[in-house]
């Protein structure tokens, strides 16, 4: 068979850069110290003596899935308070606060217990617990010293301080200057071993705004939502990260504090450090402090899993707002032998204005402003979705995009993709993974990512092999698998006039 030159050409390239990646990883592992300390927290270093700074990744191996259940939002309220202090940061006196913060938790519960009772529920003494509780917080608050954990880090140059949760982990992550390694390892081995939860309440408040903003007051995150939910019957891929507002409205400081000690145990902690450090000299502060985090008991593995899907789920939201269109199939999770294939449907779909759908539907039909197809989610860790959306152009609705998307799915079950379309996947998928190693940031959060994913961060640089193995016959069965009826669910929002939307309300069926 005769290629056309330009895919001669990216042929000669992806060949050539598969050397330049063995160099790569050769040249990494020269630079690469990695250290499984004896109460099981992984650490690995990373020299990079460009300038005398480094960045950090601290991820832990729980997210939102491993909320516990009518506890929906713990794990991303845990985050929160992970910036609130410590035994020594951000408190005046932390045996006094103990002790009020002891109060905090003895007034609300007995706050709670009453205003959770169906039956003989007393108003009067409803707000009279309520004054204690707050009477509580006022006291202990005394004793605060608000932002003191984040203000010192940035005053000794730490940059980009930050956190997220997903359903599948929590991670933490800045950036500082070199010379302040060992205060950054008291930080962040204090917050591992010594968090407080300190303001819970008030912080509470400001998670359940943020579901307001995010879910409750924009109809796209509701249909998200209730995408989800009928997507997955029993796992808890289902619930959202920032909780259910009945559940997320009563969670405790004692149940964070349940959460983190089941959770937060070094077993389940791999932190990564790139950029101007010296391992030799390194290592021994980091197992000074890291090192001295109590063990723990590993956490009871996910036994969850999401039954088969037998029928087509929908969900259909009528609102006076911007119509918009998602689908989504079941698929494996990240250890399935097809994952690079799942990647490869993504990128010839989605990547850029040469993609399908984007030629499709925003170009020659212009029926979509936007369209994407995308693998994992709302997760990885845990079998996902390979999900499409559409946003529909003005004067054109959910439907459409609906048929045109599914015109797409069944080219790639019948017909082959391209020899340019595979080759510019592969071209593409390395430069992303190099460019992800660019950054000390990105670096250190692709090894931590991948060392706890696999047990070897060396398997961020296989992902490039299993790339290279994609075939356009791989392609062809996975999409034939995957993209059927029996295991879709969508979900939409149709456009309604204010004035029948009163009178019309959508929901799963």
């Amino acid at each position: 068979m005769k290629f056309p030159s330009a895919v001669r050409l990216l042929v000669v390239l992806w060949c050539a850069s598969l050397a330049v990646f063995a160099q790569n990883l050769t040249s990494f592992e020269k630079r690469v110290t990695t250290k499984v300390l004896p109460n099981g927290l992984t650490i690995i270093i990373c020299q990079r003596h460009d300038a005398p700074v480094f960045s950090y990744f601290t991820i832990v191996d729980a997210g939102s899935a491993n909320d516990p259940g009518g506890e929906s939002g713990l794990a991303h309220m845990f985050e929160h308070l992970a910036f609130k202090g410590t035994k020594d940061i951000g408190t005046t006196n932390y045996a006094a606060e103990k002790v009020a913060l002891d109060k905090v938790e003895q007034a609300y519960a007995a706050y709670d217990a009453e205003s959770l009772k169906r039956v003989g529920r007393d108003p009067a003494k409803l707000k009279q617990l309520h004054a204690a509780f707050q009477q509580a917080v006022s006291e202990a608050q005394k004793y605060v010293i608000p932002n003191q954990f984040t203000e010192i880090a940035e005053e000794n140059g730490a940059v980009g301080l930050n956190a997220e949760t997903s359903l599948d982990a929590t991670q933490y992550y800045w950036s500082m200057p070199s010379n302040r390694l060992q205060l950054w390892a008291y930080m962040e081995s204090d917050r591992i071993a010594n968090p407080v939860p300190r303001e819970f309440y008030k912080e509470r408040d400001v998670v359940m705004e943020e579901r307001r903003m995010r879910v409750d007051s924009s109809p796209i995150g509701r249909m998200v939502e209730q995408f989800l939910a009928a997507a997955y019957m029993a796992h808890p891929y289902r619930r959202p990260g920032v909780g259910w507002s009945s559940e997320l409205e009563h969670i405790t400081a004692t149940e964070a504090e349940a959460f983190h000690k089941k959770y937060y145990v070094p077993s389940d902690i791999v932190i990564a450090v790139v950029g101007d450090v010296d391992p030799a000299e390194a290592m021994p502060v980091l197992e000074k402090y890291f090192g001295a985090i109590p063990a723990g008991p590993q956490p009871e593995p996910m036994t969850t899993i999401e039954p088969p899907q037998t029928a087509e789920k929908s969900v259909i939201i009528k609102e006076p707002t911007q119509p918009f269109y998602i689908e989504g199939y079941h698929k494996p999770d990240y250890r399935d032998p097809d994952d690079a294939v799942y990647d490869a449907i993504g990128d010839i779909l989605s990547n850029g204005r040469t993609s399908r759908l984007y030629r499709s539907l925003v170009r020659d039909q212009q029926i979509a402003v936007e369209a994407e197809g995308f693998s994992g989610f709302p997760g990885v860790k845990y079998p996902g979705l390979f999900a499409f959306f559409a946003v529909p152009a003005p004067g054109h609705t959910p439907q459409e995009m609906q048929a045109a998307i599914h015109k797409e799915i069944d080219k790639l079950k019948t017909t082959d993709v391209t020899d340019d379309e595979l080759a510019m996947f592969k071209t593409r998928a390395r430069a992303d993974i190099l460019r992800g190693l660019a950054d000390n940031q990105g670096l250190a959060e692709q090894l931590a990512i991948y060392q706890l994913r696999y047990g070897d961060w060396r398997e961020l640089f296989n992902q490039l092999r299993k790339i290279d193995a994609v075939t356009k016959a791989d392609i062809h069965r996975v999409a034939n698998k995957i993209f059927v009826p029996t295991n879709r669910t969508y979900a939409m929002v149709e456009f309604q006039p204010p004035q029948q939307t009163q009178q019309t309300k959508g929901g799963a069926r």
